[in-house]
């Protein structure tokens, strides 16, 4: 009995050591952090901003994987069927939240088959024409709409994001029809609306922010409530049409499963990023407002944004692409 219960003890032993020695060790090997979208867009500008401070961090290099289409379906599936070892993050965006319903059908329950990371930072849409769109403010985009109905092309990142959302939102709210053209991430619709292509984006601020800055596009309106400080001299949408208010946000999940301990170390880290005063100047200079705090209060957000996007789908009669 006696050697019984000492080698019980011994393996209980083992596995706690192993679990500790687990913890310890993390990571011991590079991390993939998928993006859902192509380079140049802010889901991918953001991943590597962050990815880069973790590689710091951690002693181990964060590899940005670009896994793009299907609305950002392509790359989350990727995601939720990759090993929940501590090794793949995703960077969540609002348009996980916005497909929930975009979608009659995913192979997939994100708020069920991925857990929290941790968030990163909220920012404005800029409502966004070239330079030599007619209107020059948003009321006059306005009366030009309803002087040329379906004459306008909308570009955005892909069907179901926040870019196509917010777009459709104001549609809605000003009875402006426009034509949505859909492109695989906010870089290859930039690059088409430069040169006139393409009309329109209500592209999030920091992939824009840079061309507008630089005189390349022109900014008509930011879609949150009241101005950015990013871009104080662009009204908000909200001051032409009252009620109209969008934003996006964006964090890190990890497939269901994932340790514990690994999900704590990533959010220590991200947490970390957002008080250190460079990263937060680089943040703030996207327009981006830091949105730190635990896995549970990054949910709680993604919660939220799945139920309002839910109603604005439903109400601006959005399809899938």
């Amino acid at each position: 009995m006696l050697r019984v219960l000492l080698a019980v003890a011994f393996v209980i032993c083992g596995s706690i050591t192993s679990v500790f020695a687990a913890e310890a060790n993390y990571p011991n090997r590079p991390i993939r952090w998928i993006v859902p979208y192509p380079p140049g867009g802010t889901t991918d500008l953001l991943a590597r901003i962050m990815g880069q401070w973790l590689t710091q961090r951690l002693g181990q290099t964060v590899i940005i994987d670009n896994r793009p289409g299907a609305g950002n379906n392509i790359g989350t599936e990727i995601a939720v069927k990759a090993a929940p070892d501590g090794y793949t993050i995703f960077l969540t965006n609002p348009a996980n939240a916005i497909n929930a319903t975009l979608y009659p059908k995913l192979n997939f329950n994100f708020l069920t088959d991925m857990v929290p990371v941790g968030g990163i930072i909220r920012v404005p849409n800029v409502m966004t024409v070239t330079k030599n769109f007619p209107a020059k403010t948003v009321g006059d985009f306005i009366a030009h709409g309803k002087r040329f109905p379906g004459k306008i092309n909308m570009a955005s990142s892909g069907s179901g994001t926040s870019v196509h959302l917010s777009g459709e939102l104001f549609k809605a709210m000003t009875g402006v029809d426009m034509r949505h053209i859909p492109y695989k991430g906010a870089g290859p619709a930039i690059i088409d609306l430069i040169p006139g292509h393409v009309d329109v984006i209500f592209d999030n601020m920091p992939s824009i922010i840079g061309y507008i800055r630089g005189g390349e596009l022109r900014a008509l309106g930011v879609t949150t409530e009241k101005r950015s400080p990013a871009l104080p001299d662009v009204p908000a949408i909200a001051e032409f049409v009252p009620g109209y208010e969008a934003s996006a946000w964006f964090g890190a999940s990890a497939p269901k499963g994932t340790p514990a301990h690994a999900i704590e170390r990533l959010n220590r880290e991200m947490n970390a990023a957002l008080t250190d005063k460079g990263m937060l100047a680089r943040l703030q200079d996207l327009g981006g407002v830091p949105i730190a705090g635990s896995p549970a209060d990054f949910w709680a957000i993604h919660t939220m944004e799945t139920e309002k996007w839910s109603k604005v789908v439903k109400f601006a009669g959005a399809k899938a692409e």
